[in-house]
């Protein structure tokens, strides 16, 4: 089935472009376009998109804004947030209100493709520079921010998803994995799968992020993905 898009952005030539892009693929379909964080949210509940293809600087309602109320709504679709700016706050407050991937708009068209695809299949996607930055911004923070007796689901995990959470989060993929702890790629995306149910986590940058903030992962991940 193809997989069904929404563009966001405040520039229309921006927005045109992509949506060509997107559109001449034959497994996409943009289903619509919007010109502000407002009309993104009402047009991701009516239309049901697969992925939103989001900007950040937008009138009415910034694309940060729009991306926690999308992603807090059931069977939500995937965000991906793409910007001009490189800014820290933008890549720390995008990850954070949901969204499953952050490029910057220079990417080239088959890279900005590849990042929908990976995101619609539950993955995450960042920027290589974004990449650098988070990491960064947890290597040299003060520690442990959160507590982990504030996270009681933790309780919940097998000692084999607390070894792949913490692995999720040092950057490998599934198959890496599977390689390090001897077990088959079904069995990681088995244990993958059940630790985001049981944590109520969308998908592994919020392993990523949380795994950080618990101090349960340090940063070491290959460059350019989570």
């Amino acid at each position: 089935m193809s997989l069904k898009v929404l563009v966001v952005d405040d520039q229309g030539i921006v927005r045109a472009g992509f949506a060509a892009v997107i559109d001449a693929e034959e497994d996409m379909t943009v289903v619509g376009e919007a010109a502000d964080g407002a009309a993104a949210v009402r047009l991701a509940e009516e239309l049901a998109p697969d992925v939103v293809v989001m900007d950040v600087r937008m009138p009415e309602l910034d694309g940060i804004a729009a991306t926690r109320i999308i992603t807090g709504r059931h069977d939500a679709p995937r965000v991906l947030v793409l910007t001009t700016f490189d800014l820290d706050a933008y890549v720390f407050d995008a990850l954070r209100a949901g969204a499953s991937g952050f490029l910057l708009k220079d990417v080239r068209p088959c890279e900005l493709l590849q990042g929908i695809r990976v995101v619609a299949a539950g993955e995450s996607v960042l920027a290589p520079s974004a990449t650098r930055r988070l990491i960064g911004h947890y290597a040299s923070g003060p520690g442990t921010a959160v507590p982990a007796g504030s996270v009681p689901e933790l309780d919940s995990l097998t000692a084999s998803q607390r070894g792949v959470l913490t692995l999720v989060a040092s950057g490998l993929t599934n198959p890496e994995i599977a390689e390090q702890l001897g077990i088959t790629v079904g069995t990681v995306k088995s244990h993958v799968n059940a630790l985001l149910r049981k944590l109520g986590l969308r998908d592994r940058v919020q392993v990523t992020i949380l795994a950080y903030d618990l101090g349960l992962a340090r940063p070491n991940p290959p460059a350019g993905h989570l």
